[in-house]
């Protein structure tokens, strides 16, 4: 094995003595054994993680692409967080039948609804692959690198794969330094079980969200189906629950200041070797741009939706996404200013090139990451707005859908074989269908103008596309809304798009002069290629010296820092962060708790609420005090705690267990103070949110008279 991989294989495996920190991969956890034992943790090494029998690392799941879950009974029950079963909550509901705002309990396998699209991805085992990777990339850069390692991936994967048997991703960690396989199984038959109202399940809203102390039942329930053998196969009324090689027993012991805890799951993204002039970039730049669309984007949709309650159920889970990440911008922009990590990272920088010049590495890095930064920041706020102002509108999407097609005709004078047009019609079809399953016509009228508009007024004059001087403000005035909802209505009354009915007319029988004498394919157009065209190799020309300078820049790192710990970015694959559960002081004069009650959650309770709202059986079982077995030693009910674990996006769902491996709550959010995690872990701030293992049983329990479901689990008392 090469000296380089070497380095960094003992750069994950190091032990820290910073245990709330880092995300560690679940085959190379058994340096950081000792460091978890003093902790508290009462299992062996093999019980977290095992190739030879069934370990924690069985009972965890990528959830519905984005999410994390994990097993509680040997007949298929998962729990995870309700915001990562919304969509599919929300696809099952009717006006008539709202499972969305009044809950839904399956008391039987027959009461339990499909839902279709979730996926639940099992890991079966990791392998290194960094040598055979390397070897075929060399040393290729830019576009040229990216050729060659899709290539020697897609290679690996399809090997592993052995026929469609498994889904095997290659993953690089350490900013392209090492690379792993990793092989699942998945299963497509998934059945909504249980899930509490929304006003439970997303208690507080938008104004507690990312917020401690929190009150939020933040869980659903579904189940894996699997054929006779247990194996993976679509739904089918033959299907039987699915029996996972291990599920998680579940503590309604209690948890205390100080205790082991430990998270398991798939956190999506981190960038923590970001350089100071990229969070300078984030903090004046691309946050705030993406602040400003999503805030005008959310006001539109919110107006839309509180108009019509079928227009409510359609655009709810769009809602819910749009608004989850930009409160998240937000809070991030604050705490990295707050905590001044553009300046911490530049002191960092000073004394690496310090390091560089002092061992004659001739590299100087930072001044070729300034350099590159100077070069791409004229151009950031436009790809901002491209992906974030101009895609929010349907007709964009649309448009987006049949570029292709058009850009096909233009390189052949118009005319297309049938198997090429057949290519092309489908591929629009299927970006057409999933955009009209979320198209409201007065939602997307009002969001083409004001998207318009925004964008006029924000990208550079000189960047933006042609379409505004030859059609939009052609004898307009820029600063009237009467001109772009002028032009709006216009386009909506002059294309096909908007019409389904009229879409699969064209796709019957396209043409070029169709496209080009349509008024939602011009603007479409004149957007997109004057983008694709003019500003996104600058884009991509950005990424891949980014990717370069990266991965040369941590490598370096741990050279420069041969006794520090390292761990790779979050890229949504398995990991494993361990700490305790732990109060914090979030700002001068002010303690917070670890845990949260049910009489918080009363107190913050106010009728016809759209945030704090709560079901009347819940008050009444408050005032009754009827908690059953699940009320803490005090008599009280806890809902929320707080551990210091390490997590991040993707992580929402993860069971946190205790010293031996037993679930005591689903994690769900991070707090506000701490929101520079993603860029800069900070040990003092950081907490992770967890929804209490004995709120959720209760509210099964009382609340949903589904002792059915708590039977079937291995609770421990």
């Amino acid at each position: 094995m090469k000296k380089s991989l070497l380095l960094f294989i003992a750069g994950i495996m190091m032990l820290g003595a910073r245990a709330d920190e880092g995300m560690w991969i679940p085959m190379l956890i058994g340096k950081n054994y000792d460091e978890m034992l003093r902790l508290g943790l009462r299992l062996n090494e093999d019980d977290i993680y095992s190739i030879n029998h069934s370990s924690l690392k069985d009972a965890v799941l990528q959830f519905g692409g984005g999410c994390t879950a994990e097993m509680i009974s040997d007949n298929g029950l998962l729990l995870t967080n309700h915001h990562c079963g919304y969509d599919a909550i929300a696809n099952l509901s009717t006006v008539d039948r709202n499972l969305l705002d009044n809950g839904f309990w399956a008391h039987n396998l027959q009461e339990e609804l499909p839902a279709q699209g979730v996926t639940a991805l099992f890991l079966e085992s990791i392998a290194d692959v960094t040598d055979k990777v390397k070897a075929a990339v060399g040393n290729a850069t830019g576009e040229d690198y990216t050729k060659k390692y899709d290539a020697v991936k897609k290679e690996i994967e399809d090997k592993a794969a052995s026929d469609g048997k498994y889904v095997a991703s290659v993953k690089d960690y350490f900013n392209g330094n090492q690379f792993f396989l990793l092989i699942y199984k998945r299963y497509t038959d998934v059945r909504l079980v249980g899930t509490p109202p929304k006003s439970l399940g997303k208690f507080g809203g938008d104004t507690d969200n990312w917020m401690w102390p929190r009150h939020t039942s933040d869980f659903s329930m579904f189940r894996i189906y699997a054929d006779e053998n247990n194996q993976p196969k679509p739904y089918s009324a033959t299907n039987v629950p699915y029996h996972p090689k291990k599920f998680l027993p579940v503590s309604v012991r209690g948890e205390h200041e100080g205790d082991y805890a430990m998270v398991m799951g798939y956190p999506g993204r981190t960038n923590r070797y970001e350089v100071s002039y990229g969070v300078s970039l984030a903090i004046n730049v691309v946050n705030p741009s993406i602040v400003t669309c999503r805030d005008l984007r959310l006001a539109i949709l919110r107006k839309h939706m509180d108009m019509n309650k079928a227009t409510y159920l359609q655009l709810t889970s769009i809602y819910s996404s749009i608004a989850n990440y930009w409160k998240y911008f937000i809070g991030q922009t604050e705490q990295l200013k707050r905590l001044d990590i553009v300046n911490q990272k530049s002191k960092a920088e000073d004394a690496f090139s310090k390091w560089e010049r002092e061992h004659n590495m001739a590299t100087d890095l930072l001044g070729k990451f300034a350099s590159m930064y100077t070069d791409y920041t004229p151009y950031a706020k436009h790809a901002v707005y491209y992906s974030e102002c101009f895609r929010a509108s349907a007709i964009a999407r649309m448009g987006a859908a049949l570029k292709p097609l058009y850009d096909a005709y233009q390189r052949h004078n118009g005319t297309l074989s049938d198997d090429t047009l057949k290519k092309y019609i489908a591929t629009a079809k299927t970006g057409y269908r999933s955009t009209m399953k979320l198209f409201d016509m007065g939602t997307e009228k009002e969001m083409m103008a004001e998207m318009t508009e925004l964008y006029y007024e924000n990208v550079p004059k000189n960047q933006l596309p042609d379409i505004y001087a030859k059609t939009i403000l052609k004898n307009k005035d820029a600063k009237s809304k009467k001109t772009y909802a002028d032009y709006t209505s216009f386009v909506f009354a002059h294309t096909f798009l908007t019409d389904s009915n009229k879409f699969n007319a064209f796709c019957k029988a396209p043409s070029l002069a169709k496209l080009k004498n349509d008024a939602a394919m011009q603007y479409a157009v004149s957007f997109i290629s004057n983008y694709t065209t003019n500003y996104q190799p600058k884009v991509e020309a950005f990424g891949y010296r980014k990717a370069e300078l990266s991965k040369q820049y941590v490598h370096e790192l741990m050279e420069q820092n041969e006794d520090k710990i390292f761990y790779p970015d979050a890229n949504s694959t398995m990991r494993i962060s361990y700490g305790t559960v732990k109060s914090y002081d979030p700002q001068d004069g002010v303690h917070d708790k670890y845990f949260t009650t049910l009489d918080g959650l009363v107190a913050k309770y106010k009728p016809g609420s759209d945030e704090f709202d709560a079901p009347k059986e819940l008050i009444d079982l408050y005032n009754a005090k009827d908690y059953g077995r699940y009320a803490d030693a005090d008599g009280t009910l806890h809902t929320c705690f707080i551990t210091n674990n390490d997590i991040t996006g993707g992580n929402s769902g993860s069971p946190v267990m205790n010293a031996y491996g037993e679930l005591i709550g689903a994690a769900f959010d991070g707090n506000w103070e701490a929101m520079s995690g993603d860029i800069a872990f900070d040990k003092k701030y950081k907490r992770t949110i967890v929804c209490d293992i004995r709120f959720i049983l209760f509210l099964i329990d009382k609340m949903g008279h589904a002792d059915n479901l708590i039977k079937e689990m291995d609770v421990r008392y």
